[in-house]
């Protein structure tokens, strides 16, 4: 079977579970596509539960990557304080923040990643409230990451198994690419996962890890 086939295979078997609007063979093969240099990564994980399927999802990305030889910088968003956006406009979309918070601490690691990867689980069909809060602090930054042609990838898990209840998440997540001008490198969505620990060690971990191996 030639690569092309195999990966198409892999694809369906998981369940069609990387998804992007160019499909799911052409996503699978941008994820486990080597760049050849080192890439500065930024990992936002969503979940509240430190043991979580997400969180767990993006510490199998992070080994991949860092053995990989990439740098790679997680901030846990439901560990840390970050206020969310009140629209006072005072940082102008490209100046600081009128909060004093562990954005702080983000920040120049999103300016300077090549790759953001966005880890969450689904809650009421969208990205979890700590990872939104963060999402809504780019604003402050705007001006030095919108159309810089950073990669992103998605790492998502929820309940359910009915695709279109991953729709609206993922519609989110390509109209916020589109707008940042950053380039998708595919997503990975572990559907039927409830309790802590269901992702462990099943096809969407591995694909987690070799996802970022093989960047």
């Amino acid at each position: 079977m030639d690569r092309r086939k195999f990966i198409k295979a892999v694809g369906f078997a998981a369940g069609a579970t990387l998804l992007s609007g160019m499909g799911i063979t052409e996503a699978t093969e941008l994820l486990n596509d080597k760049t050849n240099k080192k890439m500065k990564i930024v990992v936002l994980t969503g979940s509240p539960r430190r043991n979580g399927n997400t969180n767990y999802l993006a510490g199998q990305f992070i080994k991949g990557a860092e053995e990989a030889g990439h740098e790679v910088y997680r901030f846990d968003c439901a560990q840390r304080k970050v206020s969310p956006c009140i629209a006072c406009n005072r940082c102008g979309m490209n100046g600081p923040c009128v909060f004093r918070d562990d954005f702080e601490e983000l920040r120049p690691h999103l300016v300077a990643a090549d790759m953001v990867v966005f880890a969450t689980p689904m809650y009421y069909f969208g990205f979890s409230s700590q990872l939104k809060a963060v999402i809504d602090r780019f604003y402050a930054l705007n001006g030095q990451i919108k159309g810089r042609m950073k990669q992103a990838a998605l790492l998502m898990a929820y309940a359910d198994t009915a695709p279109e209840e991953a729709e609206p998440m993922l519609l989110h997540y390509r109209t916020l690419l589109r707008y940042l001008g950053w380039k998708d490198c595919g997503t990975i969505v572990a559907a039927g996962m409830w309790p802590e620990g269901a992702v462990n060690d099943t096809k969407y971990s591995r694909m987690a890890y070799e996802s970022g191996r093989r960047l």
